[in-house]
């Protein structure tokens, strides 16, 4: 096989992964995101991101984000589960992807400051959790606090991707639904009407997210 045909083969590759990551992405926001924990429930929600992350590993991409998207489909495996053990593992798990995307998003960007207004922004919504999020979170209220400043963390490096706009943009997507998953599991009640709207809401900025991100930064040339 020639290096054209290999490359031409691993493409095909990687577009067939996307779109059963994407369509798997879909299939558990349209039947399964707002249901109780259930098998096919936990199945359908840990396709995509190991579809991404084979996607980015086929193309010769940042290992970085695979292994960050592999992180997080442990977390989306832990938190398809009910209990507070459960949520822990999700918290440790998507914490620690926030801090693989950090160590990356510094090396190919220009660091945190590349944006100041939108940092400071970043700092009064770090501060605001104090107010709106922490006296709810019980026993949790560290390891909340601790994963608060992780995301901002990731979020201002993904400041410094300004000339990659859909990976900031993703980020911003990510941290977006880290904050609805919050305000779901710690200010809203489990019956509140606004419950499958906002389950909805969530995932497709964490899925929609994570694409955009695999495919501004997860190899060389950005997808689009």
């Amino acid at each position: 096989m020639s290096i054209v045909e290999e490359i031409a083969l691993r493409q095909s590759i990687r577009l067939g992964l996307l779109v059963v990551g994407l369509l798997a992405a879909v299939i558990y926001a349209v039947a399964f995101c707002h249901r109780p924990p259930s098998i096919w429930k936990t199945v359908i929600k840990t396709i995509p991101m190991p579809a991404f992350a084979a996607a980015v590993a086929v193309s010769f991409g940042s290992w970085a984000v695979v292994v960050a998207l592999l992180l997080s489909a442990l977390g989306d495996l832990a938190l398809s589960r009910d209990g507070e053990k459960a949520f822990l593992v999700g918290l440790i798990s998507f914490a620690a992807a926030h801090v693989a995307y950090v160590f990356y998003f510094w090396d190919i960007g220009t660091g945190p400051l590349a944006i100041p207004v939108l940092l400071v922004v970043l700092v009064v919504f770090a501060l605001s959790t104090e107010r709106w999020l922490s006296p709810f979170t019980g026993n949790l209220r560290w390891p909340v606090r601790a994963y608060v400043v992780i995301i901002c963390a990731m979020g201002a490096t993904a400041f410094g991707l300004a000339d990659r706009p859909l990976a900031m943009a993703g980020a911003i997507a990510f941290m977006a639904s880290d904050s609805l998953l919050a305000i779901q599991l710690f200010r809203m009640k489990p019956d509140a009407a606004l419950q499958r709207m906002v389950s909805i809401a969530l995932w497709v900025l964490y899925a929609g997210g994570q694409f955009l991100i695999v495919a501004g930064v997860g190899w060389a040339t950005p997808l689009f």
